[in-house]
């Protein structure tokens, strides 16, 4: 691959910020071989069912409590086959579930992000079974639809239509991302909206290129504004800014399907998909570095394949992955 590097980045307003040339994989360290200082808390959420599939998880603003867009018990076609169970879930400190709603109004639960104004951001995107939803909308968070955009049921590759949509991300200024794709039959690109849901512009097609997306199935943001994205089926996290300028692609998180960013610049990232065959030498788990210098500095290993997903990270360091095939949430704290 041609375009295997990390560029130097040049901001505005008289703030530099440089990234080292960091290689895919810095040769010759095993990109699995990294400390791990993580354990599971097992059984910490406190749901009393067994959890669906989980592509979906974020912080609450106060940073300890977390949200949690769950398939309602189900994997592939979600909740489109049980309307009695809740799928949006608001777990405190302590794993205890304190709030849940939705039962009946969602059928394939994808993406989830909590706004600076505690609004609750939920994603339905297609599900390989073909339940088509590929509509977003913003909740308070008690569950009360203040907007929504895109069709339910029906896909394009206009402004007002998804086809495959993953997920969104509202920037500090009011801004909304959307990464719409989730297979090479889908579109793949990310738009952005004004604060009021104006289509401002929009950037990506299908392919391996710098802008380019096959599958961006994420997004993150750091506190310089720079968009990542997990582009997962090139195995790698594009970075942007706010305008769609290419600025650079990391490799070394692995095949990325979740993506993380906490307040002092840490990323996460969970790697569902890697094998020998689409991403060699890559184990699935949870890698995670400072944006600083692009870095990985720990790896969390998770046997399974096609199974951790989505993240989130608390403001003591403690991780939450979501599970899909093999549908589960499960915390981690550090030893």
């Amino acid at each position: 691959m041609a375009h295997r590097f990390l560029a130097v980045l040049a901001f505005a307003a008289g703030t530099s910020f440089a990234w080292a040339q960091t290689p895919a994989m810095p040769p010759p360290h095993d990109p699995n071989d990294y400390p791990n200082p993580y354990h599971e808390d097992a059984g910490w959420a406190q749901l009393g069912r067994p959890f669906g599939g989980i592509s979906a998880v974020d912080m609450d603003r106060d940073g300890k409590s977390v949200w949690v867009f769950e398939r309602c018990g189900k994997s592939d076609d979600g909740c489109a086959s049980n309307k009695t169970l809740d799928p949006v879930l608001k777990f405190d400190a302590s794993g205890k579930l304190a709030t849940s709603w939705g039962a009946g109004q969602f059928q394939y639960p994808h993406g989830i992000f909590i706004g600076r104004d505690n609004h609750v951001w939920l994603v339905e995107g297609i599900s390989q079974s073909n339940v088509v939803a590929d509509v977003l909308g913003e909740y308070t968070q008690d569950g009360k639809l203040l907007r929504s955009m895109g069709a339910r049921g029906t896909t394009g590759d206009g402004p007002d239509r998804f086809n495959g949509v993953s997920d969104v991300l509202v920037a500090p200024d009011g801004s909304i991302f959307v990464a719409d794709g989730h297979s090479n039959k889908t579109n793949n690109r990310i738009l952005k909206y004004d604060r009021g849901g104006k289509f401002l512009l929009s950037w990506g097609k299908l392919g391996e290129g710098p802008g380019e997306f096959n599958a961006p199935h994420g997004l993150a943001m750091d506190k310089a504004g720079r968009l990542y994205v997990a582009d997962r089926s090139n195995s790698r996290i594009q970075i942007f800014d706010q305008k769609g300028k290419f600025l650079a692609e990391w490799r070394q998180f692995g095949r990325p399907s979740g993506i993380y960013i906490t307040k002092d610049d840490m990323l996460y990232v969970t790697d569902s998909l890697s094998n020998a065959q689409n991403n060699p030498g890559f184990r699935n788990g949870i890698r995670f570095g400072h944006i600083r210098d692009g870095k990985v500095i720990g790896f969390v290993p998770w046997g399974e394949y096609n199974a951790i997903e989505a993240v989130a990270v608390d403001k003591d360091g403690n991780i939450y992955t979501g599970f899909t095939n093999t549908m589960n949430f499960r915390r981690w704290v550090k030893n």
